[in-house]
């Protein structure tokens, strides 16, 4: 009956067998004698045959252990043949047996393989015929052909066939498996320049990555490059935006607005992954992202998750959900170079970011200085104009503080502005703007605020002023006021200069009242 046979030990005895037909240099007939295979010890251990694998090939083999081996088939009605054969080439590859081409075509239905050996006479459909099929259904398959009438027409044939190369019978173990060796080689280099050069384009296509300085935009160009070069059309990207507080976010490639949103509230909910818990890339099958994944509504699937880190809060994760075509390993190396390249970009964003805050932040007291002030109040009143919603601008300065240099020295007058603008940002909210305009002068730009609610915040920041102590050298603390100057947009001036001007002449004139106090520009 035709089948295939599993990699066995031979029926036939161990020993010597002879193969006539060889000839020596000379030309003379001789008599080939070899191994048919390993002979074994009476406690079951393996005795090196001549010939076999050394320590030499058994290092080799050992350098080569982080690849698949390859699988072998082969094809011959003749049980000695296949026998001979997957004795000669054991040692390189796996081999599977079959006795005909419907049993070949269906052991390359159930897996892959990298060569077939088959005779060209087979009982049914014959080895062109196989050769044909599986140049038809399996492209990636190298097919050697073996006949028994040995001629330049016969071997011409075999290569126009598509083999490549062919091997005539009477069988030699030696011939056989330099030649298996040399196909195999062959196709390990090849793989390994195509993969080469999948990787040089990955490199190429992350150049897009570098120009960018925004990092969620860079997540989803890594997002964009990975899909691209794992040849897949699904993904999503989650990032943790440090520049926000509570703004994590996640951006989707290739599912409907349905399932985007149904995942965007698993993975943003109480179960949402923890993104510093994720440390390598690596396909998993069982984890928070994919349980996530479950419930929204998907089946259970292998998930390829590439962690992406800048060096300082922001952080993110790649995954791509695994379709009808399983992840191969060269994925995780491809996903691996994406990552370094995003991860890179992900740290230029940051030092540019860091770079731009340390040009808008005041060293002494870590608040934004008048150029951040100019440009957000700028953006400011043209936002409030396209609403028509209002601004309230507050100027302050430290009453007398020229007294506290002089009694306490700099060091504490530097240390009483700091814990000043500690103060004044506890009284504010987030979306408010605390800037030190210079000196001993502040200003607080109060979005969405008229006049009147921010004349109440004024009061209220000069009372906490007034009642909070700073520290002095050798003493208990000491105590400092504030004048405070409040203008309005659009009521007292509709340019950031403009309401700079109002509002610090508001604020001489609580000074020229008393001090500690806080006049409305209104009032000039």
């Amino acid at each position: 009956m035709a089948g295939c046979y599993p990699r066995r030990k031979l029926g036939l005895p161990w020993g010597l067998k002879g193969i006539p037909g060889a000839t020596d240099s000379a030309g003379r007939t001789v008599q080939v004698r070899w191994a048919l295979g390993p002979r074994t010890r009476a406690g079951g251990g393996r005795v090196s045959e001549p010939g076999s694998a050394g320590p030499r090939a058994a290092t080799q083999a050992a350098g080569r252990s982080d690849r698949p081996r390859p699988r072998v088939l082969v094809v011959d009605d003749s049980r000695f043949d296949r026998e001979l054969a997957r004795d000669a080439v054991r040692e390189q590859a796996d081999v599977e047996l079959c006795d005909s081409a419907e049993a070949a075509l269906a052991a390359l239905d159930r897996g892959a393989y990298d060569l077939v050996l088959t005779d060209l006479v087979l009982p049914g459909a014959s080895g062109a015929e196989l050769l044909a099929r599986i140049q038809s259904d399996h492209p990636g398959t190298d097919v050697i052909l073996i006949t028994a009438h040995a001629s330049l027409d016969s071997a011409v044939e075999a290569l126009r066939l598509g083999a490549v190369d062919y091997l005539t019978k009477p069988l030699r173990p030696g011939e056989l498996a330099l030649v298996v060796r040399r196909t195999l080689e062959r196709r390990r280099l090849e793989q390994e320049n195509l993969h080469l050069r999948d990787l040089l384009a990955t490199v190429e296509d992350c150049r897009t990555l570098s120009a960018s300085l925004d990092p969620p935009e860079i997540h989803l160009l890594a997002l964009d490059v990975l899909l691209a070069r794992l040849g897949r059309s699904r993904g999503f990207a989650l990032f943790h935006r440090a520049a926000e507080v509570g703004a994590d976010d996640v951006a989707f490639r290739g599912f409907s607005e349905g399932e985007s949103d149904a995942l965007r509230a698993v993975l943003g909910g109480e179960k949402a992954p923890d993104l510093d818990a994720l440390t390598r890339v690596e396909v998993t099958a069982a984890g928070a992202l994919h349980e996530a994944f479950g419930g929204a509504g998907f089946g259970p699937t292998r998930l390829l998750v590439a962690p992406v880190r800048g060096r300082g809060a922001e952080a993110g994760a790649l995954v791509v959900p695994e379709d009808a075509t399983p992840f191969r390993p060269r994925d995780l190396e491809i996903a691996r170079l994406v990552t370094t390249h995003a991860q890179t970009a992900l740290h230029n964003a940051e030092r540019y970011h860091q770079a731009k805050e340390r040009a808008f932040v005041d060293d002494v007291t870590g608040v934004y200085n008048a150029r951040y002030l100019f440009t957000a109040l700028d953006h400011e009143i043209r936002r409030a104009e396209r609403y028509d919603s209002q601004i309230a601008l507050l100027f302050l300065d430290v009453d007398r503080f020229k007294a506290v240099n002089d009694q306490h020295g700099h060091l504490v007058g530097s240390r009483t502005l700091r814990r000043l603008a500690e103060v004044l940002g506890s009284c504010i909210r987030q979306v408010d703007t605390l800037a030190r305009y210079g000196g001993d002068e502040f200003t607080i730009l109060l979005v969405d605020t008229g006049l009147d609610a921010g004349l109440a915040i004024a009061e209220r920041i000069r009372a906490a002023v007034a009642g909070s102590r700073f520290e002095a050298r050798g003493r208990d603390g000491l105590r400092v006021s504030v004048s405070v100057g409040v203008a309005s947009y659009p009521a007292h001036g509709r340019t950031p200069e403009t309401l700079l001007d109002v509002a610090d002449k508001a604020m001489y004139r609580a000074k020229s009242l008393g001090r500690d106090r806080v006049c409305s520009a209104s009032d000039l």
